[in-house]
């Protein structure tokens, strides 16, 4: 393609969109060329704020489009995998917003496709360009902190009433899959999953509505057991005023590293001291989905367009982005059926 940029479409034009598009407006590989949402003025509103060329309120019409080489999915969570389908049968690659399905069976359909056009797909979970997410997996994979003995996430969000009423397939579970965590916790659940690098044989899990006029759960806690023998906390909620710092331990016989979206704040080994990881930009949007920074989808947005170019697979292709629906599937059955349920 040389130094041609590659054409990106967003499909799906409410808060996330913006993260995307703003990604856009910096990247040094891609443009954005047409945006597309039923609501037609949701699509123009965001066309005319990042100088987009076309505009679509149908998806399947902007998959016709051969000047489109890339579509980001940023609509409900339901919807994600038939749009999926049907852009990697148009030839067109990826960018999936979390999470990549709602269901282990719509996960499944998504790898199918995949594997059968030669498509690349990029799933959005930017936590994974952390520096202190990086370099803590690498550690673990090393062997560094010794056997993990605990391995804990809390994602403790803050979401009011109004938040979910703001928008009708929120805290549903027919597209948005789930509340606290599918919606908001599942960055901090690929997180853990990710950087401990060991299966979960099983979870005992509490959730429930306690605090929102919602269908799904607002509050939820999960006990994990880790294939090496370690045990695992995870505490999502969008109950927690005035929502906090996303937060992640992780114990091993030879150290602890804990560490949130403000940084680092314990970084300890028994017999060594590796360094310290750069601090990076906050995340963001504990208590304000608008507040969400779009540094991680840049990082994510690059990585596919180099993948593109070089014929590789992108950071986090669909393989990975299945994990932790999977997980948060796992905890719910838990919860509503009051067992352990093993993987």
């Amino acid at each position: 393609m040389g130094e041609e940029k590659i054409r990106f479409g967003i499909i799906g034009c409410g808060i996330i969109s913006k993260a995307h598009a703003s990604a856009l407006a910096e990247s040094k590989g891609g443009i954005l060329y047409s945006v597309c949402d039923i609501i037609e003025e949701k699509a123009k509103e965001l066309a005319e704020q990042y100088n987009v060329e076309k505009v679509y309120t149908d998806y399947n019409e902007m998959l016709q489009d051969p000047n489109v080489d890339v579509v980001c999915i940023c609509t409900p969570s339901g919807l994600h995998g038939e749009m999926c389908i049907a852009a990697a049968k148009a030839g067109k690659h990826i960018v999936c917003e979390k999470p990549m399905e709602i269901t282990e069976e719509k996960n499944e359909a998504i790898l199918e496709a995949i594997r059968k056009y030669p498509v690349k797909m990029q799933c959005i979970f930017q936590r994974r360009t952390m520096n202190a997410a990086i370099e803590t997996r690498k550690l673990i994979q090393e062997g560094r902190l010794g056997k993990i003995v605990l391995a804990c996430a809390y994602l403790k969000y803050y979401r009011d009433q109004a938040y979910y009423d703001s928008a009708g397939w929120r805290g549903t579970w027919e597209l948005d899959g789930g509340g606290a965590l599918m919606n908001q916790g599942v960055h901090g659940v690929d997180l853990l999953a990710w950087m401990v690098g060991e299966k979960i044989t099983s979870v005992f899990a509490r959730a429930g509505t306690l605090a929102r006029d919602i269908d799904v759960e607002d509050t939820s806690v999960a006990l994990l057991q880790w294939e090496g023998g370690g045990y695992g906390v995870i505490e999502g909620t969008t109950t927690v005023y005035p929502g906090l710092d996303t937060r992640f331990e992780i114990h091993g016989e030879k150290g602890t590293i804990i560490f949130g979206d403000q940084g680092v704040e314990m970084w300890k080994f028994l017999d060594e001291e590796p360094p310290l990881p750069a601090e990076g930009e906050s995340l963001g949007g504990a208590s304000d989905p608008k507040a969400i920074s779009s540094i991680g989808h840049y990082i994510l947005i690059e990585d596919l367009i180099d993948a593109i170019k070089e014929d590789r697979e992108p950071m986090i292709p669909p393989e990975e982005g299945k994990v932790a629906v999977a997980l948060i599937r796992g905890i719910y059955r838990s919860a509503k059926e009051n067992k352990e349920v093993y993987f």
